[in-house]
């Protein structure tokens, strides 16, 4: 026989499990089963619950958009903020709230006052538009909480509305100052919150008209009935005085316009006149000097003339004029008496010689 056959067989031993430590796998059970146990509870309680238990619950959780991510340890606020997105924490021991850090209106409603006269008026609407500034979130938060819009816009408009009432008129409420009230919220608002809380910034009030009672309100709408109406009256009287000075300014034009055209054809006369004049003294001055030329050469000629006979008279030319002269008057007398005259022309030579020297003399 072969003998690997005659040997006996051998058994062989199963490989040891090393020892567990005593303990070790209920533990692991029952933080699976915790585990299982808060995804269930969770997944059935999470969404039924309140914002707050959610935020308290929730392992993952978003932060949205103009907000930062505020969280509370144990009831202790931390100052650390996350920014918009998905964010983790530990269910149960952190609790965690959105804050709006971008512009936000907060409406407040039914806001009663009573005027200084003892009038009950009541506000409707009133919007706050406000803003938490990122950098002081902490400690506006550790100050006044997660609703510190309640403790310095909600409550303190009412304070600020009641005051400002209790000192005014229903007249100056309702009418006469309505348009300052927004400003005068405003700066009463920004005042105690640049004061006590100053990470709060007030961008402006809008404030409604108030409702008064029915009487006072129809005693004014007669009012404002009354006062259209004389407003109406000025406005006409108004139209009245500018047609009126509109027609005295057309008539005051049009008779500035005349009297321009009027002056202009005076100038222009007058223009045309001492043009004339000018023409007459322009014709006056040619014809006295045509007239005193042709004067002074005609006393030329007559003193050249009279040089000349000047000259001329000299005995013998004159003995000859006279000689002519007979010659020329020579008469026939008949009768039985002839004149007695006897010529005698060596007479009548000396005669003019004797004048001719006394001429000379004279001169």
């Amino acid at each position: 026989m072969d003998a690997t056959r005659t040997q006996p067989l051998l058994r062989q031993r199963p490989p040891t499990e090393p020892p567990r430590q005593p303990g070790t796998g209920d533990f692991t059970a029952i933080l699976t089963v915790l585990f299982a146990f808060i995804v269930i509870f969770s997944m059935v309680l999470i969404p039924s619950s309140s914002p707050s238990v959610k935020n308290s619950l929730t392992i993952l959780h978003q932060v949205p958009e103009g907000h930062v991510g505020v969280y509370w340890i144990g009831g202790a606020l931390q100052k650390t903020t996350t920014t918009p997105g998905f964010h983790l924490k530990l269910p149960l021991i952190t609790h965690y709230e959105p804050v709006q850090v971008t512009l936000q209106t907060d409406l407040v409603r039914d806001i009663p006052c009573g005027t200084k006269g003892g009038v009950m008026i009541n506000f409707d609407r009133i919007e706050v538009v406000n803003r938490l500034k990122k950098e002081s979130v902490y400690e506006t938060l550790l100050n006044y909480g997660v609703e510190y819009d309640h403790t310095w816009i909600y409550d303190k408009i009412h304070h600020e509305i009641n005051q400002f009432c209790s000192v005014h008129s229903l007249q100056d409420v309702y009418i006469d100052k309505f348009d300052q009230i927004d400003e005068t919220m405003k700066d009463a608002l920004q005042a105690d919150c640049t004061r006590y809380a100053p990470g709060i910034e007030i961008i402006s009030v809008r404030i409604t008209k108030p409702r008064i009672p029915e009487n006072v309100r129809r005693n004014f709408e007669q009012m404002e009935e009354e006062r259209t109406k004389v407003l109406v009256s000025i406005e006409r009287q108004r139209v009245a005085e500018k047609e009126a000075e509109t027609q005295k300014k057309i008539a005051i034009t049009e008779a500035e316009k005349n009297a321009y055209v009027s002056k202009i054809v005076m100038e222009q006369k007058l223009m045309e006149k001492d043009s004339l004049r000018m023409q007459e003294e322009i014709s006056n001055a040619m014809y006295i000097a045509r007239e005193k030329s042709l004067a002074d050469a005609k006393y030329y000629q007559t003193m050249k003339e009279a040089e000349a006979n000047k000259l001329k008279l000299t005995p013998q030319f004159l003995e000859l004029k006279f000689i002519e002269a007979i010659s020329n008057n020579t008469k026939m007398f008949f009768g039985d008496k002839i004149p007695n005259m006897v010529l005698d022309q060596r007479l009548l030579g000396n005669f003019l010689q004797d004048l001719g020297g006394r001429r000379n003399l004279e001169a």
